[in-house]
């Protein structure tokens, strides 16, 4: 069975987002994905970087780190972060549940999340920071 790993630290600044999202997509392109999945996994990290960076961290420095590792044709993502928590990490699953109305954002994140991986976690503890893991098995291997 197939098996490799990666991990990236970055600082918890929005421009890094990008290099987030791309960066995992190159780890993922070694499985021969389809367009359709590499923008899937694009769009679940932006989305899990974002909620680090805006909430986790409030937009102050803190540090971002993504874990992936690749088994088979599953490839699993952690996105942790060191920073506030979530309270109640239930509710913070709720569509259109947002904690900072006052950046107009739409609480849709894990909801995005979660349609786009086959799997989400969510670990959380307050003044200690979030994991977020996700998973998803590719259906084409070369």
């Amino acid at each position: 069975m197939y098996e490799n790993k990666i991990k990236i630290e970055f600082q918890s600044k929005s421009e890094n987002e990008s290099f987030a999202r791309v960066a995992v997509a190159a780890f993922v392109s070694q499985l021969d994905p389809t367009i359709e999945e590499v923008t899937d996994i694009k769009t679940a990290v932006s989305e899990a970087v974002t909620n680090a960076i805006i909430h986790g961290y409030e937009n102050k420095d803190g540090t971002v780190v993504i874990e992936a590792s690749i088994k088979g044709n599953e490839v699993t993502i952690v996105v942790s972060d060191e920073g506030k928590g979530i309270e109640n990490v239930e509710q913070a699953m709720q569509p259109l549940y947002t904690s900072r109305p006052d950046l107009e954002r739409s609480g849709m994140g894990f909801t995005v999340m979660e349609t786009f991986m086959d799997s989400l976690q969510v670990d959380s503890k307050l003044a200690k920071g979030t994991k977020v893991t996700m998973k998803k098995v590719f259906k084409s291997l070369s």
